[in-house]
């Protein structure tokens, strides 16, 4: 089990838990923490606690398992009880440390009891995945002011929600992760995708905000990534069908990203030495020209 008092102050090597497989069953597991830069264990997020939300499938779960993977301790968060559940014992199993919260990221409530159910598990939390969105296509001819509505509640004030629930630990331990998954979209519009580019432009914005006010002054380091055309569920639903038919046939024989291609673009900045902010990553498909 992962102990439940505060982790000490940065620079410090630290007990981070017990090894839960094989004969290092109860050996307690020391490492230093990521600010020393000196790195080199294979596991780059060793001990270190992760929230990711909109975790219960595509981006969201293999970001999840690839931090699980790297060291971290993570903690799924997303509406889908169920799902975070069965990812989460999977990882369990496997022999990470993880736990499910069910988690409305429009909510504020359910955002500060996000990050109180972290503390109470594992006394920390040294990153944040903002990864919950959505997407209907929603072209402004059609009005569908409902869909514009849940973009920008999903988009962005999932965001804030995410970032106002971790600040407190963050800023007084003066240091922690916030990864916000932006795309393509918020550096150029497309047709009938209008307002969701609008609220991937916000969350850009936003993060070089967050870059100014929280990196010098607290140690805090903020990164937007920016994926292109990935193949998720995000297209599945009956307003997006026109959409993904049309990708469908514009992109037959073509290479998409996968989750998983993210996912490695998160640990990427996740991993860099704790002097070095990652402020954006744009990652396309080799296909992808816009």
């Amino acid at each position: 089990m992962v102990h439940q008092q505060r982790r000490p102050s940065r620079h410090q090597a630290r007990t981070v838990g017990r090894a839960r497989s094989g004969r290092h069953r109860d050996r307690e597991l020391t490492v230093s923490d990521p600010a020393d830069e000196s790195g080199g264990s294979g596991v780059p997020l060793q001990g270190r606690v992760a929230i990711v939300t909109g975790a219960s499938a595509g981006i969201g779960a293999a970001i999840a398992e690839t931090l699980a993977r790297a060291g971290a301790n993570v903690v799924l968060a997303a509406r889908r009880q169920d799902r975070i559940e069965a990812i989460a014992k999977a990882l369990e199993d496997s022999g990470f440390e993880a736990l499910a919260v069910r988690t409305d990221v429009t909510s504020v409530e359910d955002t500060r009891a996000l990050a109180a159910a972290t503390l109470a598990r594992f006394g920390g939390i040294d990153i944040l995945v903002n990864n919950a969105g959505v997407m209907p296509m929603s072209p402004f001819a059609e009005g569908r002011v409902d869909d514009w509505k849940l973009m920008v509640d999903v988009n962005i004030h999932g965001v804030l929600n995410g970032i106002a629930a971790v600040l407190p630990t963050m800023t007084e331990q003066r240091s922690g992760h916030i990864v916000n998954i932006g795309s393509v979209a918020g550096r150029r519009p497309f047709p009938g995708g209008s307002v969701y580019s609008a609220t991937k432009f916000a969350v850009r914005g936003l993060s070089w905000g967050l870059h100014l006010e929280l990196g010098a002054k607290y140690g805090i380091r903020i990164t937007d990534i920016q994926p292109g055309i990935v193949s998720t569920e995000l297209f599945d639903s009956d307003a997006n069908r026109p959409f993904r038919e049309w990708l469908e046939h514009a992109w037959e024989g073509k290479r998409t990203l996968q989750p998983e291609d993210v996912a490695e673009s998160v640990l990427f900045a996740l991993s860099a030495p704790a002097h070095v902010s990652v402020s954006e990553v744009l990652v396309r498909p080799v296909d992808q020209t816009t």
